[in-house]
């Protein structure tokens, strides 16, 4: 059963690790990874990324990329959303911090903004959805 608009940005808006894809060019599938991002009902999707990865060089040439989250426990139940990329600017120590604080204990936060100064300059990608998909197939016991 499809989820109402209110259900899946609430979902979406939880701390999931999303599969991240984009199309990676003429005779290929897309690229897909996983990839923590950040979300809040109602509004844009970002994600961190290096300004010369793999994934960045693909969506600046898709200009759109596509984000799927999932859980099976109580229930089934996913969330996918896609959109184009409307911005993307430098990352700060804020959004570093934000990115981080979403998905690890605070205890861990600042050690783990330390380690992650070797993965270099890294850019929030903003995406606007456009196109959502969503269920809940129900308890997967009750088969």
């Amino acid at each position: 059963m499809p989820l109402t608009p209110q259900e899946r940005q609430e979902f979406l808006a939880q701390p999931h690790v999303a599969a991240f894809s984009v199309a990676a060019g003429a005779g290929r599938g897309p690229l897909t990874v996983p990839i923590w991002y950040q979300y809040h009902p109602g509004g844009e999707v970002w994600i961190l990324t290096g300004p010369e990865s793999q994934k960045m060089r693909y969506l600046r040439e898709a200009g759109r990329f596509s984000l799927m989250v999932q859980q099976v426990e109580p229930t089934v139940r996913y969330v996918s959303v896609e959109g184009p990329v409307i911005r993307t600017v430098p990352m700060t120590d804020e959004l570093h911090r934000e990115m981080t604080a979403r998905y690890l204990p605070a205890e861990s936060v600042d050690a783990y903004l330390r380690a992650a100064e070797a993965y270099g300059e890294q850019i929030a990608v903003y995406l606007r959805p456009e196109h959502w998909l969503s269920a809940d197939l129900g308890d997967p016991s009750a088969l």
